[in-house]
């Protein structure tokens, strides 16, 4: 028996879960919400009055789904990673307008990583990233002052280009 095989014995009677498509999804969507939340203290910290309330309730809102994404985790037998002590940020944040800006980058993020659920066997987890796709879109909509079609999916794959045909 080689020794992979060994290990992989050991862990089944271990009684460790093997990861799914499902399993990794969820953690990515978990990382990424775990993400989130830290950027979210950031973009909070460079705002005032009604934008700071907003970018409370929307870290409120990544915490929440960060819970959910857990519970779900372990619902499979999977203990959740921990969120890292920071992360790095994506874009230099100094001033408001760049905090908005992290905002709208966070939420695309979002967005992107939960179209990895919608694709998914289990219709409950499917329903959940749909919800999760159309509220992290909403949160952009709003940071952002205009809506993208297609939230989630890059823009050159939601529109691709006719060759042949003009606009």
């Amino acid at each position: 028996m080689s020794r992979a095989n060994r290990t992989s014995s050991q862990v089944s009677r271990l009684g460790a879960v093997p990861q799914t498509a499902t399993t990794r999804a969820l953690q990515s969507a978990l990382s990424a919400e775990q993400a989130a939340v830290y950027g979210y203290g950031v973009v909070g910290a460079y705002l005032t009055g009604p934008m700071q309330s907003a970018a409370g309730a929307d870290w409120l809102a990544h915490t929440d789904a960060s819970n959910t994404i857990e519970a779900l985790l372990r619902a499979r037998g999977t203990q959740p990673p921990a969120a890292a002590v920071a992360y790095q940020l994506p874009i230099q944040v100094q001033t408001p307008a760049q905090a908005v800006a992290l905002a709208v980058l966070i939420e695309d993020r979002i967005a992107t990583t939960y179209m990895g659920l919608v694709g998914l066997n289990s219709p409950a987890i499917r329903t959940f990233g749909a919800q999760q796709v159309q509220a992290s879109a909403l949160r952009a909509a709003a940071w952002r002052g205009s809506t993208v079609a297609f939230p989630g999916l890059p823009t050159a794959t939601a529109a691709p280009s006719r060759s042949g045909h003009s606009s």
